[in-house]
């Protein structure tokens, strides 16, 4: 059963360590730290991941900035109170770690599978410009009865596809995770740059839970 759960949630990123460790929590004595990882997109530009890390699997006092790293994990969410309300937070919670002397150009930098249920009326829009772009909320079961809240962005055919998709309905989506800036109005006077993550959707499919 551990081993199905976690199949259902699956990344690979890899990257360079751009930041020190930051202490995040600690659960029954193992501590566990957060570090940003640049990866590099398609394109000339790169997202910006937040890697959880256990202090068993590195020297979380060492400084390996501009190390490259592969890390394998899961994507992972967890509610923040903050402001009144409960802010989703994500991060890839680090399974293995592997240092890479650099990164060829056709690695597979940014990998994740989903196999979850739809959590949330998709949202269809049209950009100005007419580009098709659904938003769904993907609900991935994790061991101990925990689940993790997933935004994923789709575009053109399959953001057609995703918009018919119902609540409750499972979903399989393959994509990467990206990053994005935005600015999140505080009160009448005060703006903050915030960064929100979700999967961008290369592939999705639903079909009849067994």
């Amino acid at each position: 059963m551990m081993d199905k759960v976690i199949e259902n949630n699956q990344v690979t990123v890899m990257g360079e360590i751009i930041s020190d460790f930051s202490y995040s929590h600690e659960i029954f004595g193992e501590g566990f730290y957060m570090v940003d990882v640049r990866v590099r997109r398609l394109s000339e530009s790169y997202d910006i991941i937040p890697v959880m890390v256990s202090e068993r699997l590195l020297d979380v006092t060492a400084d390996y900035k501009g190390e490259y790293i592969s890390v394998c994990g899961q994507f992972r969410s967890y509610n923040r109170h903050e402001e009144k309300r409960n802010r989703l937070v994500l991060s890839v919670f680090a399974r293995e770690i592997e240092f890479v002397e650099e990164l060829e150009e056709s690695s597979k930098t940014n990998q994740i599978y989903l196999d979850g249920y739809i959590c949330k009326e998709p949202i269809y829009r049209k950009t100005p410009l007419g580009r098709e772009i659904a938003d769904l909320l993907l609900a991935v079961n994790r061991p101990y009865g925990k689940s993790d809240y997933i935004p994923c962005i789709c575009w053109g055919r399959n953001a057609r596809y995703a918009s018919n998709f119902s609540v409750g309905e499972r979903c399989a989506i393959w994509g990467r995770i990206q990053s994005r800036e935005y600015m999140k109005k505080l009160d009448e006077e005060n703006v903050e740059r915030r960064v929100a993550f979700e999967v961008s959707v290369s592939k999705l499919e639903t079909y009849d839970d067994e």
